[in-house]
């Protein structure tokens, strides 16, 4: 369920990539404790469209969001192929308060190179967003509003002096809550 006003989080600036990477690790830990709180009622993918300049950083926040997932392997660009699949851990604890690990696939898009807005559901990927995940959406535009609604979006913005700009705002309930967890 949606509401009409959402909440955001104020722009901040990532002056270098260990800001991203503690902006990244900051959202994977409210990621892990959502899907902690919410696991059985978690029916569609975590939606983040990603929105920004060629060269502002999103494959890079992407790529530190999957290493604070623990994916260890290489994180490449799908600007040719549209996606790049993943699987991710997260640990979460069982009903006798231990830790189990449970496996989410993790998709990345980059929609860039699209020909036509509805590319991305030909290719067969309209499943992927009802399916308990995370995705993530470079170039969202590209998809000219075919895209399912975005929990968040995030936008990065290149300053005069070489820094970045980061701005959250939430379009679901979902998103709200991972905001909420950036404000306590």
């Amino acid at each position: 369920m949606t509401k009409d006003t959402h909440l955001m989080i104020p722009s901040r600036t990532l002056s270098s990539e260990q800001d991203t990477e503690a902006f990244a690790l900051k959202l994977t830990q409210q990621i892990q404790h959502l899907f902690q709180a919410k696991s059985n009622h978690l029916n569609k993918a975590l939606h983040f469209s990603l929105v920004g300049d060629l060269g502002v950083g999103k494959t890079t926040l992407t790529r530190h969001i999957l290493r604070s997932l623990g994916h260890m392997g290489k994180v490449k660009s799908p600007t040719y192929g549209l996606c790049e699949p993943y699987q991710v851990k997260l640990n979460q604890k069982n009903t006798e308060n231990e830790i189990a690990q449970t496996i989410l696939p993790f998709h990345h898009f980059d929609l860039y190179r699209m020909s036509y807005a509805k590319e991305w559901m030909d290719a067969g990927f309209r499943d992927v967003f009802s399916a308990a995940g995370i995705c993530m959406v470079e170039w969202p535009e590209k998809a000219e509003g075919t895209l399912p609604l975005a929990d968040w979006i995030i936008t990065l913005s290149t300053n005069d002096d070489e820094t970045r700009s980061l701005m959250i705002s939430s379009q679901t309930d979902i998103g709200d809550e991972l905001v909420k967890g950036f404000q306590e």
